[in-house]
């Protein structure tokens, strides 16, 4: 498989320079760019939340703390510990780069309990559309609802989202108040996208537009980026316009992120990504490469038209993998990531123009782009 990746330019005050797609297989394609600071601050990041959330975890009513324990891998289904894979922490990373960016090493300490309630949310979502999208693994093991059952996995969804709002309600931190405000509106918009693209799923291959699926991307995947950002801004003490920046700055990169998602979703190694190969396709899913082949007007658009209009053969996988490819999807989605990765530096640079001060965010985008599984 074609790995996507960014050619790295260099940051400047005003604005990166627009980034292309390139090839390659693992390399980092130009070499300027292998993963090793990134891989560092997420794992840091995890070092320094994974205590909160552990902690968060804890207070919870026996039965809610087992599925949550199994959802963030930290326990088996049987409840006795596991060293499982948490996830990769991209949020809670970019609230403490942020906040790190904005006001130095305080104010990253002290943004560590809003960090934790950021991640908290996110695997609500996770857990609730698990449910909704019937996927039965994620972090290669079985997904919650599978093992505890639909209700059970919502309810521990609905702790996760009540725990975050209570980390941040009694942290007496001056900006708790304002992060709590803006988390919950972002929880709303997380909603509202989870279920246009519930609705998107209902309709026809031909009655859904490009715009329809980025908006439901935006609100699906970007809100919660910009929200992590704009958290890490407001613990630093940022004036307003560099948290407003910052938060537009976490949604480009999470268009980037969702559409790269796509691409994997479909092009995916199942020994990395720990789903099905073509998992989107089979569900039938108008991913945004799929949306984007589906209105390309070319001959293959119309052959996965009649693809998806009927149930799902597995017979029909590699052929519905290559109309989308042939129809433009993926390169579509490639060249789009490109451009939001683009905006989103422009929004880095409004508010941090320094690119050392800006360093971790930087390495955070950039690994969003880059990634694979």
């Amino acid at each position: 498989m074609t790995d996507f990746v960014t050619e790295a330019r260099p940051y400047s005050g005003d604005a990166r320079e627009r980034r292309e797609p390139i090839a390659s297989h693992g390399d980092g394609g130009t070499g300027a760019f292998d993963g090793q600071e990134a891989a560092a601050i997420l794992e840091a990041a995890r070092l320094s939340v994974d205590p909160a959330l552990r902690a968060a975890l804890g207070s919870l009513p026996g039965s809610m703390r087992r599925i949550a324990l199994y959802h963030f891998g930290w326990e088996h289904a049987d409840g006795t510990p596991a060293a499982g894979n948490p996830g990769k922490a991209i949020r809670p990373a970019l609230v403490l780069a942020a906040a790190a960016a904005l006001g130095g090493q305080t104010a990253r300490t002290a943004a560590v309990r809003a960090a934790a309630a950021v991640e908290l949310v996110h695997n609500f979502t996770l857990l609730h559309d698990d449910v909704m999208d019937r996927d039965t693994t994620r972090r290669h093991r079985p997904t919650a609802w599978t093992t505890f059952g639909d209700a059970d996995a919502i309810l521990a969804g609905d702790a996760l989202q009540a725990l975050a709002l209570g980390l941040l309600a009694e942290d007496p931190h001056p900006a708790s108040s304002a992060a709590a405000a803006r988390l919950a509106a972002c929880v709303i918009e997380l909603c509202a996208g989870q279920q246009a693209d519930t609705a998107l799923e209902k309709r026809g291959p031909a009655d859904v537009t490009l715009d329809e699926v980025l908006a439901m991307a935006e609100a699906k995947t970007g809100a919660l980026l910009g929200c992590a950002c704009a958290v890490g801004a407001l613990y630093a003490g940022a004036p307003d316009d560099d948290v407003e920046a910052l938060d537009a700055f976490g949604r480009e990169a999470g268009l980037a992120f969702q559409l790269i998602d796509d691409v994997i979703g479909i092009w995916g190694d199942p020994r990395h990504t720990g789903k099905p190969a073509g998992a989107d396709l089979v569900a039938r899913k108008k991913s945004l490469p799929v949306v984007a082949a589906l209105t390309s007007g070319t001959p293959a658009a119309a052959e996965l038209a009649e693809l998806y209009a009927v149930p799902y053969d597995q017979a029909d996988l590699e052929r519905t993998t290559l109309a989308v490819e042939r129809a433009g999807g993926r390169a579509w989605a490639q060249e789009q990531a490109a451009d939001h990765m683009a905006r989103a530096m422009s929004e880095l640079a409004r508010a941090i123009p320094d690119p050392e001060s800006a360093g971790g965010l930087l390495s955070l985008a950039e690994f969003v782009t880059r990634r694979t599984t």
